[in-house]
């Protein structure tokens, strides 16, 4: 794309106030009076030091959003508005919810010009976004693909219904939009103009004008949230409650038949079979789950409704207790992109949609943002380095559709690939990345009144406001590589006020907060705390490492979290996962890969007495960790005779394990989470095979 001939600069993130997934202040509007109890640093206040993030960051501002874009033009998804608008000749390309992905761009570019101003993409965003309000009907209807075709039959017909708002159960009429409010807020408060959030004022005003419990008006719901997030982020901008309202409307008229089309629901697949404030089970499509917890959420803490906040902490229960996997995804099966029963997690079918790993990262943090524990940032940060990491290359231009936690080398488990693609015909995942990799940043601060929370461990520094005084705080850490924190303190006056440092669950002996999954070793590692140069006793509460003294300039804070290789054992009920072993060590999860090892993976077993060492390799996709040790290699019946009735011991198998997110980046090979502790589980998983062949 033309921009990326334009100045790059190092990644600053200015002091400009914008919103990302997480919550700021109104621009125009005044602060309401009901909201989350905690409040994020945005990414804004962040400057971000060379480290780990920071480098993923710089490539997706670099490469990843001029190449959506390139996409987007290719697929037609950008024409598809010009077509709308009378301005090209043609037909509607590619699926009725294209118009999301284009809107999705433009909120990652938006959130990339807040960080670092560029006038040619922002020419760029200006042009695309004339051709979007081009393609807007005039009562402030959009969705390019009926626009285009009207009421004649199409391919996908049975998607969007004969007349509009008719066959909301898949039409994504709602959905698309509420992507334009989130992209439309963000371009707004990047660049102070509201073009694009004039189009979406426009949209939400006659959606509003048609939706509710007003005489004549309609009652029905969105098939794929989303709209309820973009709703609320209307709210926080503009200050009309009416946004807000509707958001409350659409969530709690789920599952609830009366007043909607033959009074029916849409069921479990779209969470449409019960009101939501009485859903205790996570069911269905697991993205579009995610996105109505954390629009909940929102709305929860905007109305304080308790009711939805009950609701929710009993579905986190549920999906971190039963239906998540070790790298924090969701979703197991392929079918209905859904959750799957309770402890139905297998591996090598494992769903583990892209975008649903960001959906629950989203939640997680409203999560914490409600109640302020540290377990859920625990399960935010398991996404992050693992769930949803994997989904993306370390270059920046090949994904992850779904996350398997195996592979056989032969299943095309990735849209009709074994390896990360370039795209896809239904690229929502790659969009999604570009606007989520930008919000990383806004998860490393939060503060509540006197108390300042560190979340995350990312070098760089962050500007707090607290009750009118600028607290500056500076990280040097090389995490997740180690787990040594410098945090050096630096108010602009002396001042009181509590740090709240989180002290990961993986350090503390927990690996989960349930008991989905255990360490073999569940003790906990000595952890020091210094403060200027002397060790503190760890006040500890809700998982945070709690210091409040009169803090000033030229205080420093130093924290050891010890990193040793965990073992990872799961709970008895998911069946696939026993007498097999995961590797942890810090936050992330380890894999084995046929690449890197002498002998198949396959034919690996992992004893409970091996000793693995870790081993920093900075030539290895842009330096990490390795856990290296000796297991023992297998010869499977085939193989090792007639006589033979399972897997014999062959010898030692010298091994190397590497971050699950790195894999699949060289030769293509078998990988695995979940190793055999022994030659019977390898026996087992081998007469299984035989039966499904």
């Amino acid at each position: 794309m033309q921009w990326q001939r334009s100045v790059l600069r190092p990644v600053v993130f200015r002091a400009v106030v914008f919103v990302l997934f997480a919550v700021a202040l109104p621009a125009w509007a005044d602060t309401p009076e009901s909201d989350y109890p905690i409040t994020p640093v945005p990414p804004t206040q962040i400057e971000l030091a060379d480290g780990f993030w920071n480098s993923r960051m710089e490539t997706n501002r670099k490469v990843t959003i001029p190449y959506d874009f390139q996409k987007c033009e290719e697929t037609g998804r950008i024409a598809n508005f010009a077509v709308a608008a009378g301005q090209l000749e043609g037909k509607h390309r590619g699926f009725w919810f294209n118009d999301s992905d284009v809107f999705k761009v433009i909120e990652g570019a938006a959130y990339s010009l807040a960080l670092h101003p560029d006038p040619v993409l922002e020419k760029y965003l200006d042009e695309l976004i004339a051709k979007i309000a081009a393609a807007q009907q005039d009562d402030g209807y959009l969705f390019t693909i009926r626009t285009i075709h009207g009421e004649e039959p199409f391919r996908q017909q049975r998607y969007t219904g004969k007349d509009r708002w008719s066959h909301l159960e898949h039409s994504h009429e709602f959905y698309n939009v509420g992507h334009l409010y989130e992209a439309a807020v963000a371009y707004y408060q990047a660049t102070g103009k509201r073009t694009l959030l004039d189009v979406a004022i426009k949209n939400a005003n006659f959606i509003d004008s048609l939706f509710g419990e007003g005489e004549g008006q309609k009652i029905d719901v969105p098939g794929h949230q989303e709209i309820e997030i973009g709703l609320v982020k209307l709210y926080r901008t503009t200050g009309e409650q009416r946004y807000l309202d509707l958001a409350k409307f659409f969530l709690d008229h789920r599952g609830v038949p009366e007043g909607r089309k033959e009074n029916r629901v849409y069921g479990e697949y779209c969470q449409d079979h019960q009101p939501v404030t009485e859903q205790t089970e996570a069911v269905g499509h697991a993205v579009r789950a995610a996105y109505m917890y954390s629009g909940m959420a929102d709305v929860a803490a905007l109305t304080g409704e308790t009711s939805y906040i009950r609701a929710i902490d009993t579905l986190w229960e549920n999906v971190v207790g039963k239906k998540m996997y070790l790298t924090g995804g969701i979703g197991a099966r392929h079918h209905d992109e859904a959750f799957g029963a309770n402890y139905e997690l297998p591996n090598s079918s494992a769903y583990n949609e892209t975008c649903a790993a960001i959906g629950n990262a989203m939640w997680n943090h409203r999560m914490f943002l409600l109640h302020g524990e540290s377990k859920y940032i625990d399960v935010l940060e398991r996404v992050l380095y693992n769930g949803f990491l994997a989904g993306i290359s370390i270059d920046g231009d090949e994904f992850f559709y779904p996350n398997p936690l195996a592979s056989d080398s032969t299943y095309k488990f990735n849209k009709g690939s074994t390896a990360r693609q370039g795209w896809f015909a239904c690229s929502c995942c790659p969009v999604n990345i570009v606007r989520f990799i930008p919000a990383i940043a806004g998860y490393v601060y939060a503060k509540r009144d006197d108390d300042i929370y560190v979340n995350l461990f990312v070098p760089g520094e962050g500007t707090i406001d607290l009750d009118g005084d600028r607290i500056r705080l500076e990280q040097q850490t090389r995490y997740p590589w180690d787990g040594n924190v410098h945090i050096a303190v630096d108010p602009e006056k002396p001042k009181t006020f509590t740090l709240k440092i989180r002290i990961p669950g993986w350090v503390r002996g927990e690996c989960v907060p349930s008991d989905l999954y255990r360490y073999e070793n569940p003790v906990a590692e000595k952890i020091a705390l210094k403060v200027n140069g002397k060790e503190v006793p760890l006040t500890m509460e809700k998982g945070y490492a709690t210091l409040t003294r009169r803090w000033q300039t030229g205080d420093v804070i130093d924290l050891q979290l010890p990193m040793r290789v965990r073992r990872v054992l799961s709970n008895s009920k998911i069946a696939e996962n026993q007498g097999r072993v995961a590797l942890e060590r810090g936050p992330l999860v380890y894999c084995l890969e046929d690449v890197d090892n002498a002998h198949r993976v396959a034919d690996f077993v992992l004893p409970d007495n091996t000793p693995i060492r870790s081993r920093f390799d900075a030539n290895l996709l842009g330096g990490m960790v390795l856990l290296e040790g000796t297991g023992i290699v297998a010869k499977m019946p085939s193989e090792a005779g007639p006589t033979e009735t399972g897997p014999t011991e062959t010898g030692p198998m010298p091994f190397v394990a590497i971050p699950y997110y790195a894999w699949s980046h060289r030769d293509p090979g078998k990988m695995a989470v979940w190793l055999p502790r022994n030659l019977k589980t390898l026996k087992q998983a081998a007469e299984k095979d035989k039966k499904t062949e």
